[in-house]
């Protein structure tokens, strides 16, 4: 399995407690179930977000490589 780095911005950094990780997962799915696995607050923020593979928008079936850059965009508020 490749593994790659997933960051964290402003309520998914809260609910992981740090702004990145590292895990072994072969999709945006499979990366979100091991990082979040036995944290459900985690999992409640993930499940909410926004995905960026590489800069580039990502959903749960999106296949990883190894080295690749997850960020997890929560919802923001603006006006």
């Amino acid at each position: 399995m490749p593994e790659v780095t997933i960051r964290y911005f402003a309520a998914a950094r809260s609910a992981a407690g740090r702004s990145t990780a590292t895990a072994e997962a072969t999709s945006i799915g499979d990366l979100v179930t091991t990082v979040s696995a036995d944290r459900p607050e985690l999992a409640r923020v993930l499940s909410i977000c926004t995905f960026l593979l590489n800069g580039e928008r990502a959903d749960p079936t999106t296949a990883l490589s190894a080295g690749a850059q997850v960020d997890a965009l929560p919802p923001f508020a603006g006006g």
